[in-house]
């Protein structure tokens, strides 16, 4: 997943603020929806979050584009549909154009 231990100085809080608004925002938007059933059921919850947080997800803070969005259609193909493709069991949703 590209997580890496950092240690913070003891009585800091505000050393690792970034992580913590991370872990929150998971919390928030998928923990407190699902219940977690094993470490490797976390695993893959959080894997897939990431992918969805930084790829698909409007961020405020960037004008409501994901921090590394995929490609995007300009225009609507000929005949073309949208489909939604559920994340984190239906929690969440990501639309896509279907392929012709």
């Amino acid at each position: 997943l590209g997580i890496e231990v950092v240690f913070t100085p003891f009585r800091c809080p505000q050393a690792n603020a970034v992580a913590e608004r991370m872990v929150g925002t998971f919390r928030q938007q998928c923990l407190d929806h699902v219940v977690v059933i094993n470490a490797r059921h976390l695993k893959r919850l959080l894997h897939e979050y990431v992918e969805h947080y930084n790829h698909a997800r409007p961020h405020r803070t960037l004008d409501l584009r994901a921090p590394m969005p995929g490609p995007r259609l300009l225009r609507l193909p000929n005949g073309g549909r949208v489909i939604s493709r559920p994340i984190l069991g239906g929690l969440h949703h990501e639309y896509e154009w279907e392929a012709a």
